[in-house]
């Protein structure tokens, strides 16, 4: 099972990015204002999670969908007139 959770972009500096599916602080997917970031494992839990002080979670598939779907973290899409 995949697990989601967020984290405030100020602390990407300690993730562990060999023990998540991101590869590093550039392959991250951000909020709309830059302040937070998605993190992915499989299986146990990361041990550098337990050094985050921001992080919310863990998510669910489904869960972090309905996140991402919000406006915090999806600019609407303007339609052309």
């Amino acid at each position: 099972m995949i697990t989601y959770i967020t984290i405030n972009t100020d602390e990407l500096s300690l993730v562990d990015f060999n023990e998540v599916m991101e590869t590093s602080e550039d392959t991250v997917r951000s909020s709309v204002d830059g302040l937070q970031t998605v993190l992915k494992w499989e299986g146990a839990e990361p041990a550098f999670v337990s050094t985050l002080s921001s992080y919310e979670g863990p998510y669910t598939h489904e869960e972090i969908l309905a996140i991402m779907a919000t406006p915090e973290w999806t600019e609407p899409i303007e339609e052309e007139e």
